[in-house]
């Protein structure tokens, strides 16, 4: 825990002080105060840091601190109740540093996660039949108690029942502090082992659903060019097939360049049903090319929490043995009836100090 050039987390912190400070530069620049996109974009990448920035300049001034004590305590020309004073001063500064240290290293590594506040996600059931349906409300009903117990605000905005209350497919907004840093990690397979309702054998059987969770990005921070989206507008369809209305108000949204598709018939209102279909298509193209940034960047990291990779078994969820297992870091947990309740803190937890300890790896 030193400050010397061959401590990487030291290199890489004057580096964002660096870009703090140009980034500072040019807001107070009177050519930046006409264009109000580019102000708004360098206001939010210097928030992003700011937290970081500010952990760091105490700590440099912990380190100042240290050297200037130990150089009285070292001074034989300095009386020694000013010395005693020194050393008092030294132990408080080294605790203070050291505890500096851990919070900075943390608010460096998950400054970007911790940034966003907005996601969308989606739940599919897989294989499995109505039981994986029924396994994908019960991840829904999870979801929303976890976001509820945290404070953040959910949204239905769309979703596929079946005839037992299952979902074939759900899609939620959730907004709140920090809701990436938190859910970001809950992309991929997810595993159920249990007795089905139906099942008059008694027998386990195992089903399947996946998860993805997308950043939902403001306006600054992606493009999309209105030409390369096509907009396919038809009458929405309600059980049976029957009209829901006489209006054209189903919408498919189809990015050319990607080929990401999204369609929403939810609303009875054509502009609710673009609206929330714009919604979607702008997280699936976000998560698109970030998760190609993502691979890039961590490619050396031995597995990609968060990766949105849905092919990728990520959990289980054992009933008869009250146990959740997150195979990614090997933990198993044996209070599945209170982890289904929403209490899903202490596995973030663990996942959140892994993928931590594997940034630090790679710096």
């Amino acid at each position: 825990m030193t400050t010397d050039e061959k401590n990487p987390l030291i290199n890489k912190l004057n580096e964002v002080e660096e870009e703090y400070n140009q980034l500072e530069k040019q807001l107070v620049d009177p050519e930046t105060a006409t264009d109000a996109m580019k102000l708004v974009a360098l206001a939010k990448q210097q928030g992003k840091l700011k937290a970081t920035v500010a952990k760091y300049r105490e700590y440099k001034k912990a380190v100042e601190g240290i050297a200037d004590a130990e150089s009285i305590i070292d001074d034989d020309t300095v009386e020694e109740d000013f010395k005693d004073l020194a050393k008092e001063e030294l132990a408080q500064l080294t605790g203070q540093k050291e505890t500096l240290y851990e919070e900075m290293l943390d608010s460096f590594v998950m400054a970007e996660d911790e940034s966003i506040n907005s996601v969308i996600m989606e739940i599919r059931a897989g294989t499995g039949g109505d039981e994986a349906a029924l396994f994908a409300r019960n991840l829904y009903d999870m979801y929303v108690r976890f976001a509820e117990n945290n404070r953040w605000k959910v949204e239905l905005l769309d979703f596929s029942a079946n005839e037992i209350g299952g979902f074939r497919e759900v899609v939620l907004g959730v907004k709140g502090r920090g809701v990436w840093a938190q859910l970001g990690y809950e992309s991929g397979g997810h595993r159920v082992q249990r007795v089905p309702e139906t099942e008059s054998q008694g027998r386990v059987h195992t089903s399947a659903a996946t998860v993805a969770v997308m950043a939902e990005p403001e306006e600054i921070d992606i493009e999309i060019a209105p030409s390369d989206v096509l907009e396919h507008v038809s009458r929405a369809s309600g059980p049976g097939g029957q009209s829901v209305n006489k209006l054209n108000s189903a919408i498919k949204l189809e990015h050319v360049p990607t080929g990401i598709t999204v369609s929403m018939r939810d609303e009875k209102s054509q502009h609710k049903n673009r609206a929330k279909a714009w919604r979607i298509l702008r997280s699936r193209i976000y998560e698109h090319f970030e998760s190609k940034k993502r691979a890039e960047r961590d490619s050396q990291r031995k597995i990609l929490i968060g990766s949105g990779d849905r092919s990728s078994k990520i959990r289980t969820y054992n009933y008869p043995q009250n146990r959740v297992t997150d195979h990614r870091i090997n933990l198993s947990l044996y209070n599945l009836d209170k982890i289904m309740l929403g209490d899903l803190n202490e596995i973030i937890k663990a996942l959140k100090e892994h993928d931590k300890q594997q940034r630090l790896e790679n710096l």
